[in-house]
Formats: C-alpha cells, sequence, structure tokens
C-alpha cells in the first residue's frame, strides 16, 4: 500500500478563488457524508426492527395465524409452522437459516458494526463541518481586506 504524500497547506495564503472552490469542495463533502449517515440510520433501523420481529416471533404458537410480508406493502396470511428456526435474509439475495437465540445475535453485530461506521462518519462530518467554516470565515476576511483596499486607492 502506498504511503500518500499529504501537506498541510495555510489557508490564509491562498487566493481568494482557491478558498471558495475549496469551500465549496467541503460543502459537497458534507452532503455526500450526510446522505451516507441517514443511509446507515436506515439500515440500522431495519435491522433493529427485524431483531424486535424475531423475539416476537419467539413468544408465538406453532400453528397460530400470521400476516407474511411478500414486499414492504403487501402482505399473505400463514400459519406459524416452526418458531425453533426462522429464515435470515444476510443480503444480497442470500437467505441463512438460524435458530432464535443466533438471528438474535446476527442482528446485534450487524447493529453494532453499523453503529460503529456511524460513529466514523459522524466523525469526518464534524471534521468537513470545522474546515469549511475555517475556509468560510478567511474567504469573508480576505474579501473584506480586498474591500477596504479597494475603497483605500479610490479614496
Amino acid at each position: 500500500m502506498a504511503a500518500e504524500n499529504v501537506q498541510a497547506v495555510d489557508l490564509a495564503q491562498l487566493p481568494v478563488p482557491q478558498l471558495n472552490q475549496l469551500r465549496t469542495q467541503f460543502e459537497e463533502e458534507e452532503q455526500m457524508l450526510t446522505q451516507s449517515l441517514a443511509q446507515l440510520k436506515g439500515v440500522q433501523s431495519r435491522f433493529m426492527e427485524s431483531q424486535e420481529s424475531v423475539l416476537k416471533l419467539s413468544k408465538k404458537e406453532v400453528g397460530k395465524d400470521v400476516l407474511v410480508p411478500l414486499t414492504s406493502s403487501m402482505y399473505v396470511p400463514g400459519q406459524l409452522a416452526n418458531i425453533e428456526k426462522v429464515l435470515i435474509d444476510i443480503g444480497t439475495g442470500y437467505h441463512v437459516k438460524m435458530t432464535i437465540p443466533e438471528a438474535k445475535g446476527y442482528f446485534t453485530r450487524i447493529t453494532e458494526y453499523i453503529t460503529k461506521k456511524m460513529e466514523v462518519v459522524q466523525k469526518n462530518l464534524i471534521e468537513k463541518d470545522k474546515l469549511r467554516q475555517v475556509t468560510t470565515e478567511i474567504l469573508q476576511l480576505k474579501i473584506q481586506a480586498q474591500a477596504q483596499q479597494q475603497t483605500a486607492q479610490q479614496a
């Protein structure tokens, strides 16, 4: 893996057009990170709902009438045939048969994993926001200095 050469740049030394471009770049990165965070929250929520459903299923009786989801908005009537094992969608069209405790453990692990990823994205989002704010402040100071310089030259 190649090491990246990262050099610190003094923002105050950059010209106004570059500062403006940099600020725009930080805004775009913030939007992307915000969208990623929202998607991760949605995925986390769905896994938590699935875990709750599995736990509720373990309290039901064999032969009990239930509604089986075919899509997010279409259900068909059915009966519980086995409450010892459940079929879990683990992504990309793969399903695994698990016991209730195994399914609970799976959902706990995946939810913790997503939570850690959300923390990383949140940290990056905060850092990008700070960088954007600093860049904006320096940009405003440079624009004010240019305006004062032009006013002084005209006088």
